[in-house]
Formats: structure tokens, sequence, C-alpha cells
């Protein structure tokens, strides 16, 4: 499960930042996108019942924390929390290998 989610996240960040890049290109100048800017473009609902959670439940940590993650370009959240997701399923390979007994 934690790897299809890594899976997804990695999937939406490469689609994030290939939409920077091609923004990017025809404006030849730079363009990152903000988390909340594509969050609130891509669901507006889910958005406003996120914001309402944390608002409610941990009032202390909007203002610090989670304004500076949706201020901070999609995909490179998106690729953190994909690395994120990714090592907490990783799994090392057996040293003796699979078919020891």
């Amino acid at each position: 499960m934690l790897k299809a989610i890594s899976l997804f996240a990695l999937v939406v960040a490469v689609m994030a930042g290939t939409i920077d890049a091609i923004q990017s290109v025809s404006a030849s100048e730079p363009v990152l996108t903000p988390l909340a800017v594509a969050w609130s473009t891509a669901s507006p609902d889910t958005i406003a019942l996120v914001a309402d959670g944390i608002m409610r439940k941990f009032p202390y940590a909007w203002d610090p924390a989670a304004m500076w993650v949706l201020s901070q370009p999609a995909f490179a959240v998106l690729l953190a929390v994909s690395l994120f997701f990714w090592v907490i399923a990783y799994r090392r390979p057996r040293v003796a290998g699979r078919f020891t007994a």
C-alpha cells in the first residue's frame, strides 16, 4: 500500500514538473507552481477540507509549517512525499538469497 502511495505521488510529481517545464519554456523564464496553487486548481474542495481540518486540530502548526509547505514548488513537495513513503516501505533483500534454508 505504501509503495502504491509512493508511486502515485511520483507520477503526480512528474506531471507537475512537466507542466512547470512547459510553462517555463513558453515564458522564457523559470516557472515553479506552488503546491497551494496546483492543489486548488486540481481540487479546490479537498484543499479547503484539509486546511479546515489542520486549522481546527492543529492551529499552532498552520502558520509556520503548513503555509511553508504549501508555498513550495508542487513537484518538489510531491517528490519528497514519494521518497518518504518509499523509504518507509523499503525492505532490504536477504543477504543469503531466496533459495537458502
